[in-house]
């Protein structure tokens, strides 16, 4: 039997995985107290500032960084009120039994996914933690409390991951029934503000927990200890952001895939409840389109924070500096979240005067004003605070005055690029974009194959003009870190304006993130929308008898149909288009951010950029091949995902084509939609499973094997990892609303244009939802993982255990090409009667 060809492992293999754990476990043990009293200094080691010792600096006429950021406190639990509020506002809102009882179903569907990625993540959480043990209780020599609190820390990220996600997919289901209903009254803007309040809440909520945690370490933990409980966190976050993304996107797309190819082959509609299919595409939704970027906008925001704060103390020897960089970027972090709550609640009376007594509006106007008015108050706020804080930076009795503007400069342009790479994406992937318009066209005369060609077109250049502005924003932040910063940061100018630069960029991905609440929000509008429109079809409300007189008579208002399907389908493809959006800046994110992290691994290796940086170079070997490999690990990421996905498919497919009926019934059977949930699930973890370990081990293999191989890979990763998924997402996001444009402005379903945009829909659906949007989490979780596993393969080294490194650099390659190889030849496609 193989995988392919059965929900079920055979028990055989169960024993071998089993076997195959116990061993890793009992190699890995026994070779770590080996490690012990290395004496090699690590980035785990640093102790951060007193930040309540007014002798180093004071704030705001006397105030403490202590007393200061203590009021952030109050802040984030306002944020999280925020939230709540909102949460309460939409649950409290109309709609009728029969849109609420999906809507329920897709929720109990989505739950029961979520409880069995927890338990599948505890485990991934388990092997993490055995490095994690034997780093800081073996290598690091802490007490066993010390420890304990580590882990904690790095469980808190996780579950900080999985309760956000699960507020998301809670709130979502309970937004698509509302919009659904408000659509029946035929006026547009209740069905554009019931998504962006649900975006919202997530936003608010998610940063603001994030940021809550950060502040608890970094005021409550001993200083001694805080640098350590940050990376734990991380760890932990960028462990459950990685799993789940890879997991919801495989799910979702599946079950989408499988649910649109039902149109081809029996030409019904897209939501037709009688395909068994659509629930499964319903909890997809919200498996990939919710919980997967909840989980890694929260793991985006922790990571590049956790980067700067970890340069800053392995790049600014002077403690009062420390202080200074430490306490501007955690208030700049608060007043983020106060200026998306701003922006979101000023944009929405714009919108209301605006759009509130329409009859039709474009749905994506209002999301551009709110995504450009929060770019203006983030902006404004942002040299406001920074004149406050640090207007008059002090170093060794020397005043910078200029240091603020220029500080706020560079964050400036991360903020801008988080309102400007939104509007490239639409020149590429919005209904109004001429290249969607192109691939309608192409569609039209040459079929499907000239669809995909097209949409191809239109990722590879959106691919090409994203880098062009991110290498210009980055270049901008280099120029102004060459003054001012330069001066303060390092007392070896050398030294100071390479460290000013790298600090620059990661201030660029900070200002990506100072719009997080408004960037989770446009993206939460999607799942919210799309699922929309299939709670409208799956609740069957145009068959229920007198259905016109109890809406008059229970919710005072005339049904339109035809007017409420149109509004659904239109703000579909403005939920396409700020999906599309909102995934080049998170992987912008990761990619800048990992810069900054790579380099403080840079920093460690090269004992502050003294020794060893002719290691750093093309000349180098190990770094060349660490470079090609990175590369590598990129493509076979986006095929094992993409595997997974297709296998999957075929399987949902075969199971619906079988199953569904189309005379005489009215809905297909909770067995059977329960059974495609369950398709989407098992190739959802198998997929995802073995990708993690590939992912896992061989980050392990490649930083045992040399430690600049391993800077070489990270590198490589993150550069060829942006442009990658930069074009799938696009590519992807082109095909969907091209469907769209057939769909809603041509109103040709059923013909052969339909079906081209279909099939260019379905490549296109892991391109942009399962491949692209997952590599930002994996490239994170490499690269802060793979800094525990950098410094015991040099502890080890510096004890001369060198044929011990190498001994478990073969093992863990092994056991990496073991999940790679599974990753394709375990999932393929088998026929049935090949498998008997």
């Amino acid at each position: 039997m193989t995988f392919g060809n059965s929900a079920y492992v055979p028990a055989w293999r169960n024993l071998a995985r089993c076997l195959l754990f116990t061993l890793l476990f009992i190699v890995g043990l026994s070779s770590l107290p080996v490690l012990a009293s290395t004496g090699h200094v690590s980035e785990a080691n640093l102790v951060l500032p007193d930040l309540g010792d007014l002798s180093l600096v004071s704030f705001l006429g006397g105030m403490s960084g202590w007393s200061l950021l203590s009021y952030g406190l109050l802040i984030c639990f306002g944020g999280l009120v925020f939230g709540a509020i909102i949460y309460r506002q939409i649950y409290s809102l109309p709609v009728h039994g029969s849109m609420a009882e999906v809507s329920e179903l897709i929720y109990e569907t989505c739950k029961t996914y979520m409880i069995t990625q927890g338990k599948f993540l505890l485990i991934l959480q388990a092997l993490t933690a055995v490095l994690m043990i034997g780093y800081f209780y073996f290598v690091q020599q802490l007490p066993a409390p010390d420890v304990a609190l580590i882990l904690a820390f790095s469980l808190v990220g996780i579950a900080g991951s999985f309760a956000v996600a699960w507020f998301g997919i809670r709130i979502n289901t309970l937004a698509n029934s509302r919009t659904a209903f408000a659509s029946l009254a035929a006026k547009p803007y209740p069905v554009y503000a019931i998504p962006i309040k649900s975006g919202i809440s997530i936003g608010m909520l998610l940063i603001s927990t994030e940021l809550l945690i950060m502040l608890c370490i970094l005021l409550f933990v001993p200083p001694s200890l805080a640098g350590k409980c940050f990376i734990g966190f991380a760890i932990g976050e960028s462990l459950g952001a990685a799993a789940l993304r890879i997991a919801g996107g495989i799910f979702t797309k599946i079950a989408d895939i499988g649910s649109d190819l039902m149109k081809i082959e029996f030409g019904i509609q897209e939501d037709d409840a009688r395909n068994p299919g659509v629930i499964a595409d319903c909890a997809g939704d919200n498996a990939g389109d919710s919980v997967g970027p909840t989980a890694d906008g929260f793991e985006t925001y922790g990571v590049t924070g956790v980067a700067l704060i970890s340069f800053i103390m392995l790049a600014v020897p002077e403690p009062s500096v420390q202080v200074q960089l430490l306490v501007w970027l955690f208030v700049m972090r608060v007043m983020m979240i106060v200026a998306s709550g701003i922006s979101y609640l000023g944009n929405q009376v714009l919108a209301q005067r605006l759009y509130g007594e329409k009859v039709r509006f474009n749905f994506e106007s209002p999301l551009t004003s709110l995504v450009w008015i929060t770019s203006l108050i983030s902006l404004i706020i942002t040299f406001i605070v920074s004149y406050l804080l640090i207007g008059n930076f002090a170093v060794g009795g020397e005043t910078y005055t200029n240091l603020w503007w220029q500080l706020s400069l560079i964050i400036t342009l991360g903020t801008l690029a988080g309102a400007i790479i939104p509007e490239v994406v639409k020149v590429f992937t919005s209904t109004h974009s001429k290249h969607v318009r192109e691939v309608v066209k192409a569609s039209e005369a040459g079929g499907a194959s000239l669809n995909i060609l097209s949409g191809l077109v239109a990722g590879y250049f959106s691919a090409f003009w994203i880098g062009v502005i991110i290498v210009g924003l980055m270049s901008g932040a280099y120029i102004l870190s060459q003054f001012d910063l330069t001066a303060v940061i390092n007392p070896d100018y050398t030294k100071a304006a390479m460290m000013a630069a790298v600090f620059s960029f990661g201030l660029v991905a900070f200002g990506f993130l100072g719009m997080g609440p408004v960037t989770i929000a446009v993206d939460s509008y999607g799942p919210v929308t799309d699922n929309a429109q299939s709670v409208y079809e799956l609740s069957m409300i145009e068959q229920i008898p007198g259905i016109e007189a109890e809406i008059k008579r229970d919710f005072g208002f005339d049904l339109n149909f035809r007017t409420a399907k149109f509004l659904l389908e239109e703000n579909d493809g403005a939920g396409n288009t700020f999906k599309a959006t909102a995934k080049p800046v998170l992987i912008g994110t990761a990619v800048v951010g990992a810069t900054t992290m790579v380099f403080s691994i840079v920093m460690l290796l090269t004992a502050g950029l003294t020794e060893n940086l002719d290691k750093l170079s093309l000349l180098h070997p190990p770094f060349l091949l660490g470079l090609i490999s990175g590369g590598a690990t990129i493509f076979w990421f986006s095929g094992a995902s993409t595997q997974a996905v297709s296998t999957g498919a075929y399987r949902a497919v075969e199971f619906i084509s079988t199953h569904i009926r189309l005379d005489e019934v009215v809905k297909a059977s909770q067995k059977d939609s329960k059974k495609v949930v369950e398709i989407c699930t098992i190739y959802a973890q198998k997929g995802m499973f073995n990708i993690f370990m590939a992912v896992f081990f061989g980050t392990l293999a490649c930083a045992f094997i040399e430690p600049f191989f391993f800077i070489g890979y990270l590198i490589s990763l993150a550069i060829i990892g942006l442009y990658q998924a930069v074009f799938m997402a696009n590519a992807g996001g082109a095909w969907d609303n091209a469907k769209k444009i057939v769909e809603t402005e041509m109103h040709a379903k059923g013909t052969d244009l339909h079906n081209a945009s279909v099939v260019g829909d379905t490549v296109g659906d892991p391109f942009k939802d399962t491949a692209s949007v997952a590599m930002n989490p994996i490239i994170k979780f490499t690269t802060l993982f793979g800094l525990l596993a950098v410094e015991m393969a040099v502890g080890l080294n510096a004890q001369g255990q060198q044929s011990v490194v190498w001994a478990m650099s073969a093992l863990f390659l092994v056991v990496n090409l073991i999940f790679v190889f599974r990753s394709f030849y375990g999932m393929r496609i088998v026929a049935k009667e090949e498998s008997r």
